[in-house]
């Protein structure tokens, strides 16, 4: 069984990454449904909750179905993000997580997300500051290193481990190849193997198939598999890859009934918690190409999915491929 600090999950778990404009409530909650042991939030900027940004405050939005829970933040500045500390625990997570992986400029330009990858001291003191600041348990979220001369991702592990990191998820990637290239998971394993090493380490990166989360679990031996861009308008992944652990078999393929009928949902639940029809639309336009991946001759229903700003326009598309295709 792995616990991050007392929340018990089963021996391999499978995480829902936290995804910039993707893992809000409604796309969690159906992430969780299809079997997510663990969701993440979007990532919150530290400065906008201080600064009582909209936006920011709304990605604090949790619900009991979705536990347990982690709520993720980003800065690098110590007051800063003690103070963000006692504002998400008024949200009541179940954990609070560290973005130190964060690769966009934006972000980077700031010494926050990835930036911190060059100042392990500062990483490791902000880690220990939170911990000693909060009852939940802190996890962290990082990558390999800046770039490839500066991997030393043992060694920062087990610092942070020491002082008092429950968790640990790992993007096999170096801030310098952002998303490009392949996930390398062997120095991801080469912390897990670290004989100091008794916290839970996640895999991170290219889990895009059931055999590959197999592949992080038996070969790397890491302790589950946080999934990201797989699971954009496909959360039934988790389901998958939870079936074929158990029978060494693939699921069926997902029907179209059951893609319109979670496309559908997906929306309604997004217009519902954002309360303003336009934003629900677009917010869930990303989704869409996964959702009806591999349908032939689908650029036109597409088309109408994610340029319409009405909600029954793309409710009329979704209902043109059911009885077209399905």
């Amino acid at each position: 069984m792995i616990k991050i600090g007392d929340i018990e999950l089963c021996d391999f778990p499978l995480l829902l990454a936290p995804m910039e404009d993707v893992s809000d409530p409604p796309f969690r909650a159906l992430c969780k449904e299809q079997g997510a042991d663990v969701v993440y939030t979007e990532f919150i900027s530290s400065e906008g909750l201080i600064r009582d940004a909209a936006k920011s405050r709304k990605k604090l939005d949790i619900y009991e179905k979705e536990r347990p829970v982690g709520i993720q933040i980003f800065g690098a500045n110590l007051e800063s993000m003690l103070r963000t500390v006692e504002i998400v625990e008024q949200s009541n997570p179940d954990i609070i997580d560290i973005n130190f992986g964060c690769p966009v400029k934006k972000v980077v330009s700031k010494g926050a997300g990835a930036g911190i990858l060059k100042d392990i001291d500062l990483m490791v003191s902000l880690t220990e500051a939170m911990v000693k600041h909060t009852k939940l348990p802190i996890t962290v979220k990082t990558r390999l290193g800046w770039d490839e001369d500066s991997i030393k991702i043992v060694e920062v592990a087990e610092r942070l481990q020491d002082v008092g990191c429950a968790a640990i998820s790992i993007h096999g990637r170096t801030r310098k190849q952002m998303y490009k290239g392949s996930a390398n998971w062997k120095p991801i394993a080469d912390v897990k193997n670290n004989s100091r090493m008794h916290i839970p380490v996640f895999g991170n990166g290219d889990v895009n198939t059931p055999e590959k989360a197999m592949e992080m679990r038996d070969k790397f031996g890491l302790d589950g598999a946080m999934i990201g861009r797989a699971s954009i308008g496909n959360p039934w992944f988790f389901k998958q890859v939870k079936h074929f652990f158990e029978t060494g078999e693939h699921l069926p393929e997902i029907t179209i009934a059951e893609r319109v009928e979670m496309a559908r949902r997906h929306l309604q639940m997004e217009i519902d918690w954002k309360e303003n029809e336009i934003v629900g639309v677009m917010e869930t336009r990303r989704h869409y190409t996964n959702y009806f991946k591999g349908i032939p001759n689908f650029k036109e229903y597409r088309m109408k999915m994610v340029t319409s700003d009405s909600a029954q326009e793309v409710f009329d598309a979704f209902e043109e491929v059911l009885q077209k295709f399905a």
